[in-house]
């Protein structure tokens, strides 16, 4: 009953927090107003900019800013015990994560749906755009060059989930089609293509595609270049055609996964001897983990607060939102509903594993001997196969409570993972076309980069470059993966910094809210890139430790950066850009 209780608290405790707080901030602190212009109305094109229902536009901000980070984090980080887990996820999503991605998306939404770039240099200066960019580059680089790999290895571990995770574009550019150009219902047409979806699910369950190894190409390196195809072609379409509706599709898998498994949830509490937390609630030691602190902050980022998010705000999100109240429900309700998502996950991987767990040699375990197996030590456990592994089963032992088959169940969860890592992965192509076409937006490169195709191309190439470092099997994006954790969340301090230097230049102290948080995060993050420079200069690894020193120069110039700037503001600048 533990586990049934914690969840519900928590759940409760994200409702209640962005009734409170969330409109607090909403209202008090960025006045937002219904009737500001915002550039989705300004500037719509038809194709990037697009008014659009907050329903919709909060399906593809949160399947784009989910992915596998809500899952994979919790996954390994459940390592320390589920209640520090519980506890930085319950406390950094409300207190931080949610106040990083609205920040980031208003910031976005009143400088004309411009990245965290470009209104960072205006609000600190403009020589932190290129320090910016170059945090921002690596985080788009590796995020789409990897998730590439993660779906191929997803593909690999549940071939049941391929044929639903292909079928479900065509699906999805149908729906867009009949609303935007045949005015039908969405919210009627969205059902009715998830279900099409579900069916297609079943069908994958007995119709399972394992891809065979091509001209010496590894599956593994087969699908990162279908894939990379895919981002190209799917970043480039009109927002309309493929992203808008895919994604609100991906809304309603989502909220049909988290039923599933707050159900099953319930079903196992009441059932045998309940469902309880079979991993311990602190271990601050387990075999070959790094210290608890810092890297608790740096392991579940997407749980909590993530920089990334502050991409999809200001990148393709900002452009869409079609009035400054929706934005609230998007950004500040996308972030908490992302923690709910977290929250499951470690139901799934602290309790539910414990309902049943085979190992390589098939023997079933059941209990602590279940979780211990899993999680014998860090190494066990950090591997992308074996944190999706401890979500998958542990969630599906949990629905299979209900009376659904474990295999379909399994697909279920599978494509449910599969499906929000691709859009994560082109939703990051196509911000990072937006972030390069703004880079050279003032040079003589500018009619070149302006070019959508030619910026995307750039961006695919650089990604496929990085993917096949290591040969046929795209996995080259693993020997910088080290990287990403501390990039992603010095990302977030940094532009918690640009939120609290705009909330200092309104007067008041309401910076106080993003700047605490900035300062907590910085604080970890520098702590954890110390940390890991140690640990590449033992293993002689250049690549890393240069990167990783260019990392932490960049950040602290554009913290110090931010430090001058707020302290010579005293609230009485005009803001043209506010309401």
């Amino acid at each position: 009953m533990d586990a049934l209780i914690m969840m519900l608290a928590a759940f409760f405790g994200y409702l209640i927090m962005y009734r409170l707080y969330g409109r607090y901030i909403g209202k008090r602190i960025f006045a937002l107003s219904a009737d500001a212009k915002t550039p989705s109305v300004e500037f719509d094109d038809g194709h990037d900019f697009v008014p659009t229902k907050k329903e919709i536009i909060f399906g593809h901000h949160f399947t784009s800013i989910a992915g596998t980070g809500p899952i994979v984090g919790p996954a390994i980080a459940v390592i320390w015990g589920w209640v520090p887990a519980m506890i930085w996820i319950f406390f950094g999503s409300i207190i931080m994560g949610a106040v990083h991605d609205f920040g980031a998306l208003i910031l976005s939404m009143r400088n004309q749906g411009k990245s965290v770039s470009e209104f960072t240099a205006k609000y600190i200066s403009p020589r932190t755009k290129i320090f910016f960019f170059v945090v921002v580059f690596l985080d788009l680089l590796i995020i789409t060059a990897i998730f590439g790999l993660v779906i191929a290895v997803i593909f690999n571990m549940y071939p049941a989930s391929v044929l639903p995770v292909w079928l479900e574009v065509p699906i999805a550019m149908l729906l867009g089609y009949m609303i935007y150009k045949k005015g039908v219902n969405s919210l009627t047409w969205s059902i009715g293509a998830v279900v099409l979806m579900y069916v297609t699910v079943v069908i994958g369950t007995y119709v399972p595609v394992n891809l065979p190894t091509i001209a010496g190409m590894p599956p593994t390196g087969s699908w990162t270049v279908a894939l990379l195809i895919y981002a190209f072609i799917a970043s480039t379409l009109p927002v309309t055609l493929l992203l808008q509706p895919r994604d609100f599709i991906n809304s309603h898998q989502l909220f049909v996964a988290l039923a599933l498994m707050v159900v099953g949830v319930f079903a196992a509490s009441f059932a045998g001897d309940g469902l309880t937390f079979v991993a311990p609630a602190v271990q601050a030691t387990p075999e070959g983990a790094p210290s608890m602190i810092p890297f608790l902050f740096i392991t579940i980022a997407c749980g909590a607060i993530s920089g990334f998010h502050a991409l999809v705000s200001s990148g393709t999100t900002s452009k869409q939102v079609r009035s400054e109240e929706d934005a609230l429900f998007v950004g500040y309700g996308g972030m908490l509903t992302e923690a709910t998502l977290s929250t499951l996950v470690i139901v799934a991987v602290a309790a539910g594993i414990g309902l049943g767990y085979t190992t390589k040699d098939g023997v079933a375990l059941t209990g602590l001997a279940a979780w211990t197996t899993h999680y014998a030590s860090w190494a066990a456990a950090a591997g992308l196969g074996s944190k999706v592994a401890a979500f998958v089963v542990g969630a599906a032992n949990m629905i299979e409570t209900i009376g659904m088959p474990h295999g379909v169940a399994m697909a279920i969860m599978g494509v449910f993972v599969a499906s929000f890592a691709g859009t994560t992965m082109d939703t990051a192509t196509r911000i990072e076309r937006y972030a390069l076409t703004e880079l050279f937006s003032s040079t003589p490169l500018s009619g070149l980069f302006n070019n959508k195709y030619f910026s995307t191309a750039v961006a695919v190439f650089l990604a496929g470059c990085l993917a096949f470092s290591s040969g046929a099997n795209g996995k080259g994006a693993l020997s910088l993966w080290p990287l990403f954790g501390c990039i992603n969340q010095i990302l977030a301090a940094l532009v918690l910094t640009t939120v609290t230097v705009y909330l200092k230049r309104r007067g008041g102290l309401t910076w106080i809210l993003s700047g605490i948080p900035a300062l907590f995060l910085a604080s970890m993050t520098i702590w954890a890139i110390m940390i890991n420079q140690g640990m590449y200069a033992a293993k002689d690894n250049m690549l890393l430790m240069t990167l990783n020193m260019l990392v932490l120069g960049v950040s602290i110039w554009v913290i110090v950066e931010g430090l001058l700037r707020f302290f010579k503001t005293d609230g009485t600048e005009a803001l043209h850009d506010a309401p």
